[in-house]
């Protein structure tokens, strides 16, 4: 298993990086759920286990920024 970086203001930066078209419509959702719309678009996320699952669903299409 990797290593979890561990933030100290409980949160998680995420940037969707990739497009979603032909992605699979369970990963979409999965985008749609971190609240992330349009290739570029930034969250601030309580960083929590359903979180981070999320993050390693599409961990293709998204970058984690401290």
């Amino acid at each position: 298993m990797a290593a979890k970086k561990e933030t100290t203001t409980g949160t998680v930066k995420v940037r969707l990086v990739g497009g979603l078209r032909g992605v699979q419509s369970r990963h979409r959702l999965s985008v749609k759920a971190l609240g992330l719309n349009r290739t570029g678009d930034v969250r601030e996320l309580k960083d929590s286990p359903q979180v981070r699952g999320l993050i390693n669903t599409v961990n293709y299409l998204v970058r984690v920024e401290e």
